[in-house]
């Protein structure tokens, strides 16, 4: 039995619970009442996250992401962190690494700090074993979990993610629009992010009554020029657009497209995602997926800052991505 349990039994909010814990002014007798009624029931000793809620004693949020040296991943810390302390609140942060034990080891050891919430940045941290998702389900008993751009159910689990299933089929339906047949599907991961994406990329194809080629979906560990090798190495493939899940991708497209003397956007189309400083860094400036990392953090503080002072909070809040069109597409 945690705070969450002995508020949704008194029909409170958590901070309701904590100022009863605290005893404050704030709460009227008769609600007091029911609260302590209900935790008495319950066998419940409220702990140090109960107290912190109502006294404000911790101020800090844990940060849990796979690799700051990401592009995305710095992006989304920097812009958090910088946030964050404008109310007041510090952060601790954990790279946790893409292993799944690892990412278990990380969550369960930053709870052991005193934080008010747990923030996990990217859809690595959406589940794929059952011991994973027992593990976000047990932070979720102990205190708000925020996942950013991934999408699990369950209780004290909130969701803020792009929707990137519709910005890829958004995209494919512009190629095919424009005459493009033969699209090929570029990816690094197996993420819930890269599961979506490779869904907007079938369910398009499937829409337009065009044949779904399991050789136009490529894996690629996400480096420029293995990329490029990589490509390079089909032989007997043809394409005459390219879309991938991270910039980097892309962009060793477009160094393959060089190396075999296609002209950009005239014989091949390439598409990134991110719209990361890489997709100004090459030439031509690639057209890319906008996936509003800043608009993810900032909805995520929005929500947390609202849930920790007893709000009601959605807990799948959806953003649309944009496209910026550049050079790399002619459509």
């Amino acid at each position: 039995m945690n705070i969450y349990d002995i508020a949704k039994l008194a029909g409170v909010s958590i901070a309701t619970v904590s100022r009863v814990v605290n005893d404050s002014p704030k709460v009227s007798e008769k609600t007091k009442e029911r609260v302590r009624k209900v935790m008495e029931e319950n066998d419940y000793t409220p702990n140090i996250f109960a107290r912190g809620l109502g006294l404000g004693s911790m101020n800090t949020l844990g940060i849990v992401c796979p690799d700051v040296a990401d592009a995305y991943m710095a992006k989304a810390v920097s812009y958090l962190e910088k946030n964050l302390q404008g109310y007041g609140y510090d952060c601790i942060l954990y790279c946790s690494g893409y292993d799944e034990e690892d990412k278990q080891q990380a969550v369960e050891r930053i709870l052991k700090k005193q934080i008010d919430a747990l923030i996990l940045i990217g859809s690595d941290y959406v589940p794929e074993s059952d011991e994973f998702s027992n593990c976000i389900y047990n932070a979720a008993k102990q205190l708000p979990v925020f996942l950013i751009n991934g999408y699990m159910e369950g209780d004290n689990i909130y969701c803020v993610l792009v929707d990137d299933f519709q910005a890829v089929y958004d995209v494919m339906e512009e190629l095919i629009f424009c005459g493009k047949k033969e699209i090929l599907f570029l990816t690094n991961a197996t993420s819930y992010s890269a599961k979506q994406k490779l869904g907007g990329y079938e369910s398009a194809l499937l829409d337009h009554q065009m044949e779904i080629d399991p050789s136009r979906i490529l894996f690629s560990e996400n480096s420029i020029y293995q990329t490029r090798n990589l490509l390079l190495r089909q032989r007997g493939l043809s394409f005459d657009a390219v879309i991938a899940v991270e910039d980097g991708l892309a962009i060793g497209a477009i160094k393959y497209a060089h190396a075999r003397g296609l002209r950009i956007p005239g014989e091949i189309n390439v598409i990134g995602c991110n719209n990361s400083e890489l997709s100004i860094s090459c030439e031509p400036e690639l057209t890319s997926i906008d996936t509003r990392v800043e608009i993810l953090c900032k909805t995520a503080i929005d929500s947390i800052m609202s849930l920790l002072g007893g709000e009601k909070v959605m807990q799948k809040q959806m953003v649309k991505c944009h496209l910026v069109k550049r050079n790399t597409t002619n459509f």
